[in-house]
């Protein structure tokens, strides 16, 4: 049992290991028998004993040890030979020596008086002093294992601890057998002569007979010892249930036969015999072996139903229970040859589990390991043979369809309530549980240790574990208790970790378990779900001191995850693998999540020009101007690569070129000769007069640089020849400069044309040919809590004082006001603002 004291948990009682061993656990091999004989050394001397109980055990069914669940500190207990003076009084292990040598004498006493009781009933009428000294002595001895019963500790079925405590084990013998066996050991003879001999009270002793259960359990211990032939001891128990029934119907059909009085015996089937020249008439004058003999005969001859005329029923009484007898027999009879035929055909499950036993203790003294591993291999396959719990090879035969629904059937309710897998899909889970195995698990057994590598996952559904840090001076600290609901090696198999804390068994425990890749493959498909879980299990840190430890690397993981996922969508788009971005999406994939260069799986499709892809993005509501980290949009992408039908595709469906600084890149166009780019740009709307930081527009570069073809395509889409630079130089200028005649000649005509049109505004012209505009907003560039607040787009004026008057009139700011940059820096001339530039209205 635990407490919780300062914030941890504490062992409030512990059991120490048992010095006795198992007589029926012990083989005879060198080890066990080295095992044993240093355990005798140890019983010689208190101090060894001390050494002893200190040593750290299981506990199992048959096991001399027993040891708390959490196991922290222990508590002295004085142990001699199996008995233990607890705190409530002595108590007796039951695989002390002494007490296994008390079971075997009693067990004789138990044998005579189950043979006895049937004959004393039928063939006496009060017993004989020679037999009366006998049968009390027996009564005495029963009487003192009546006693011996309420200092025997014993394993719960339930959850296969040892019960220690006198209170549990008084109770528990006063609900069974005690009642029975305190009229078992009652003086039934003395009673019958001290009732006038009254013939009802005879009865009273059949209820000695539930001393038989002695001689059952002996048998099955027997059938389990592997030392022992299985066939030899299969037969001598057949043989002895067919011998106790015949023996038990001699002495009624005697019985019968006396209930009549002296004078009518002719009418009784013993009365009325007669063998050859012997008749039995006055048969009770006859030798009573002879008559016990005669019986046996009757019982047996009737039972095997030969049936040779010679001893037949006379009377109605006999008549009936004859009928009653020979139906019992034919049950009888089918045990018996059934059991028979299972031997010979072999397949048992007692048969299985000690063909299994042996394999396993040839294993184990092969390869010589120690005692408590050779207990704990041995105790897990009895609880195996004893809880016949779900067996793979039961269903190996079935198709997989009906596994899967049994499993359904038996795990979903347990693993719907894992709290790893809360809001987690319901196919899923249905994969979870067609792959998982059913597992159980003894108090103090160690399922998983700290650092270890751990490949197996596990979610507890009946029981209690606990999950137990341990320092490096090797002391130990419980962590958490693990309950139904509760999961335990996810951190490991999940984040690629050792296991942080050592798992051991408290109570009987019920698991269900899945291998890591089964699982890792379940998750790799569902990696929706598997992100779900990597949340579930990050957000039970605040109840899990443990996990909150592993808070770093849980949140690095999912990190991990979102980026390989990421890069799993990119490359099904990428490769036009329509069919697996299908899935991955329809799994809980994003489409709108980046990878490393900041690239949408748009970006790809757009720029690999995948028409498909492309629109069933669209139809996944994917964000189609979305920038990557090199500024370039999906749109954009697609107008490079020259995807015409992918850009119509995108432009129909709301997205945009987004370019930043657009003078700056269109004079890159236009260095890099790039015609056809510079066509397609254009084509979307791309504003030709778009200036760079040094106030030049693409047809500067393209007549300082003598690109003919660039500047005929700039000036068809309105390129003004008329603007000037920050050094006031104007495109013809620079052709001039160049010396390139047919740009001049181009720009020339441009210009007369631009100036033909408006002769009286030619500054005017230069300024709006295609005029320039910017967003004002009104908060500082660097309060993010204002960046909710709209802001207003204006046309650029020549001067700042107009831009100030004209935005402050608009967002109602005071003129006594200043335009900032996004870099909060304070602009003072109307010639430093590019188009689509975004500019800050704050007071001064």
């Amino acid at each position: 049992m635990t407490k919780r004291k300062d914030g941890k948990w504490r062992k409030e009682e512990e059991k120490i290991s048992d010095v006795s061993s198992s007589s029926s656990s012990e083989e005879y091999e060198v080890l066990a028998l080295r095992d044993k004989l240093r355990s005798s050394r140890f019983n010689e001397t208190p101090k060894a004993l001390e050494l002893d109980s200190a040593r750290i055990r299981f506990s199992h069914i048959s096991d001399d040890s027993e040891l708390d669940s959490t196991r922290r500190r222990f508590s002295r207990i004085g142990v001699i030979n199996g008995i233990k003076d607890i705190s409530q009084g002595v108590v007796i292990h039951p695989e002390n020596r002494w007490y296994r040598a008390w079971e075997k004498f009693i067990l004789m006493w138990a044998l005579y008086s189950s043979f006895f009781t049937p004959m004393e009933f039928g063939f006496f009428r009060g017993l004989p002093n020679s037999l009366f000294l006998l049968d009390v002595l027996g009564q005495v001895v029963f009487f003192v294992d009546i006693i011996l019963q309420f200092f025997v500790s014993y394993r719960d079925s339930q959850t296969y601890r040892m019960i220690y405590k006198r209170t549990p084990i008084a109770l528990r013998y006063l609900r069974t057998f005690f009642f029975f066996d305190i009229l078992g050991c009652l003086p039934w003879d003395t009673i019958y002569k001290a009732t006038g001999r009254r013939e009802s009270v005879r009865y009273l002793l059949w209820i000695r007979l539930i001393r038989v259960r002695r001689v059952d359990e002996f048998l099955h211990r027997m059938e389990k010892d592997v030392r022992i032939n299985y066939l030899f001891t299969r037969i001598a128990k057949l043989i002895a249930v067919e011998l106790y029934c015949t023996h038990t119907a001699a002495c009624i059909f005697y019985y019968l036969a006396t209930t009549l009085p002296e004078e009518r015996e002719g009418y009784t089937w013993i009365g009325s015999l007669t063998l050859g020249d012997h008749s039995y008439a006055h048969f009770r004058d006859i030798d009573m072996w002879n008559r016990y003999t005669t019986s046996m005969y009757f019982a047996i001859v009737t039972m095997a139903t030969v049936g040779y005329g010679d001893i037949h029923a006379v009377n109605l009484r006999e008549m009936v229970f004859i009928m009653f007898y020979v139906s019992f027999d034919m049950i009888l009879g089918a045990y018996l040859i059934g059991n028979m035929t299972a031997l010979i055909v072999k397949g048992g499950k007692t048969e299985r589990y000690r063909d299994k036993m042996n394999d396993l203790m040839k294993y184990m003294n092969r390869n010589r390991l120690g005692k408590d591993v050779r207990n704990q291999i041995k105790e897990h396959l009895r609880l195996q043979y004893e809880s016949s719990y779900t067996d793979a090879a039961v269903l190996q035969d079935l198709p997989i369809s009906i596994r899967a629904k049994i499993s359904q059937s038996l795990y979903k309710s347990y693993i719907e309530n894992v709290t790893l897998f809360r809001r987690c899909s319901q196919e899923f889970i249905n994969q979870i549980v067609i792959r998982v195995h059913e597992e159980f698990f003894l108090p103090g057994e160690v399922i998983m240790e700290q650092a270890n590598v751990v490949d197996q996952l596990y979610f507890v559904c009946h029981g209690v574990l606990e999950e137990v840090g341990i320092a490096d001076d090797r002391s130990e600290e419980t962590v958490s208790l693990l309950e139904p609901g509760s999961s335990f090696g996810e951190v490991s198999i999940l984040c690629n970790v050792p296991q942080p804390y050592t798992v051991r068994v408290c109570e009987l425990c019920r698991l269900l378990r899945i291998d890591k890749q089964s699982f890792s493959n379940i998750v790799d498909i569902y990696f929706h779900d598997g992100r779900r879980i990597l949340t579930n299990l990050l957000e039970g840190r605040d109840s899990n001191l443990g996990l909150k430890q592993l808070q770093s690397d849980i949140t690095s993981h999912i990190a991990n995850q979102e980026a390989e996922l990421a890069l799993k969508v990119n490359n099904a788009a990428y490769n036009a693998d329509l069919q697996q971005l299908k899935s991955l999406i329809r799994a809980g994939a994003d489409p709108n999540n980046k990878d490393y260069d900041g690239r949408s799986p748009l970006h790809l499709a757009a720029s690999r020009g995948f028409e498909d892809i492309v629109l069933y993005l669209i139809q996944e509501r994917v964000q189609n101007s979305t920038k990557d980290n090199f500024g370039t949009t999906p749109l954009l992408e697609a107008v490079k690569n020259g995807h015409d039908r992918v850009a119509s595709l995108l432009v129909k469906h709301g997205a945009s070129l987004m370019i930043d600084d657009t003078g700056s890149f269109l004079c890159t166009v236009v260095t890099k000769g790039d015609s056809d780019f510079m066509r397609r740009l254009l084509a979307h709307g791309v504003d030709p007069n778009s200036k760079d930081y040094d106030q030049r527009s693409p047809l500067h570069v393209a007549a300082s640089q003598g690109s003919f073809q660039m500047a005929k395509l700039l000036v068809e889409a309105g390129a003004s020849v008329l603007l000037k630079d920050r050094w006031g130089h104007t495109p013809v200028q620079e052709a001039v400069n160049s010396g390139n005649k047919i740009i001049i000649k181009l720009l020339e005509e441009s210009k007369s044309s631009q100036l033909s049109k408006f002769p009286d505004h030619s500054q005017e012209i230069t300024d709006r040919v295609h005029p320039r505009t910017c967003t004002v907003y009104p908060f500082h560039p660097r309060d993010r809590e204002g960046s909710r607040r709209h802001g207003v787009v204006l046309w650029i004026p020549n001067s700042i004082e107009e831009l100030i008057a004209t935005s402050s009139k608009h967002l109602k700011f005071s003129s006594n006001s200043v335009i900032l940059s996004e870099d909060a820096g304070k602009i003072t001339d109307a010639n430093m603002i590019n188009d689509g530039q975004k500019l800050y209205l704050v007071t001064d």
